[in-house]
């Protein structure tokens, strides 16, 4: 069996966790699930944002969470035939099995067209709210040159990169928040930039905190919409994120990302008198993160104050404590990079 497919099998006993980590591994949302050496199912991203939105542990056995019926190509098959299938439903990959379930071989589409696969269940037309007004001090000096959202990832700005996510889902009205270096980004995306947006600013005359600003907006967004840090690279389906949103009926739904860490040491628990309870060696911790994209329902612009420094958290905290409806969608690791982070942007967009 080829290495590129060996990388992508999971045994049905394998945890929740574990799916998570190969997911980032091999940069992939789809696995072959594998039981005593044969083809039983396959296991997608989704599979697994459905069960953890359950409050499944993720500790749990992938085989409790396996959909029914799933799509799987026979050995009989034309391969132009099972290319074809692909191509048409945009499949990351299609296992091929014979008569026994032996895994016999797997078409993959950016082999296919050698380009990723975008993901992607519907397109809307949405408002965007990009948070652009913040001085990018993790990113110092190289902030002292250029504002945050103008740094270059790739060939382009990594405010670009962001807004392009939402324009291929279909969204074309981006509202920006600016106060840093303001005339700066106005200038660059009136001249410079390759793209054309659709983009109302607005600026508030004081730093504001992370939400104190959208209270500028309670007259202009009347739909749905969402929110996203300028430093917030989110690879995910956007689609399904505002589904889970809509049928939950959220006024405001948090994007997180499952963060995993290792403690190198044994942790210990302690009673009264300082009476040893339990020790576990070296564990990993698996916390939600949040992201700093968000989706907002309009009328929650009435209730930001005005003129005075109000994080987005706080509104979500207010939310909870009425016993209001906060959403949290789970992402894997590998689907965000905080490119505000200096190690990050290093990591992912320099080539030394």
């Amino acid at each position: 069996m080829k290495e590129s497919i060996k990388q992508i099998c999971i045994d049905v006993k394998a945890t929740v966790l574990s799916a998570l980590k190969q997911m980032d591994t091999t940069r992939r949302k789809l696995l072959i699930v594998t039981e005593d050496g044969r083809y039983r199912s396959v296991l997608s991203i989704g599979d697994i944002q459905r069960s953890i939105i359950k409050g499944d542990s993720l500790d749990k056995p992938i085989e409790s969470i396996l959909r029914p019926v799933t799509k799987v190509a026979s050995s009989h098959q034309e391969r132009l035939e099972i290319e074809q299938y692909v191509k048409e439903h945009k499949n990351e990959f299609m296992p091929i099995v014979d008569d026994d379930n032996n895994l016999v071989d797997v078409v993959f589409w950016d082999e296919l067209f050698k380009t990723d696969i975008h993901h992607r269940t519907a397109d809307f037309d949405l408002p965007v709210v990009i948070m652009a007004g913040g001085q990018g001090t993790r990113l110092r000096p190289l902030t002292n040159v250029l504002p945050k959202p103008l740094i270059p990832i790739g060939e382009q700005t990594m405010m670009e990169d962001i807004m392009d996510r939402f324009v291929e889902c279909g969204c074309h009205n981006f509202y920006v928040s600016v106060n840093y270096m303001a005339d700066f980004i106005r200038h660059y995306f009136d001249n410079f930039s390759k793209h054309k947006y659709n983009i109302e600013y607005f600026q508030e005359d004081k730093p504001l905190g992370t939400a104190g600003s959208l209270h500028l907006l309670k007259d202009k967004i009347k739909d749905t919409f969402f929110v996203s840090n300028c430093d917030s690279i989110l690879d995910e389906d956007y689609g399904e994120i505002l589904k889970y949103h809509r049928d939950n009926k959220n006024e405001i739904t948090v994007v997180s990302v499952m963060k995993s860490l290792y403690i190198p040491y044994g942790t210990l628990e302690t009673g009264e008198g300082g009476l040893l309870e339990s020790l576990e060696e070296k564990p990993e911790l698996t916390f939600k993160i949040n992201t700093g994209m968000y989706i907002l329902e309009p009328h929650l612009l009435k209730e930001i104050p005005s003129d005075r420094v109000y994080h987005i958290t706080y509104l979500i905290e207010k939310l909870v404590k009425e016993g209001r409806r906060v959403g949290v969608f789970p992402v894997n690791e590998g689907s965000w990079t905080d490119v505000g982070n200096w190690d990050e942007y290093l990591k992912q967009f320099v080539r030394i």
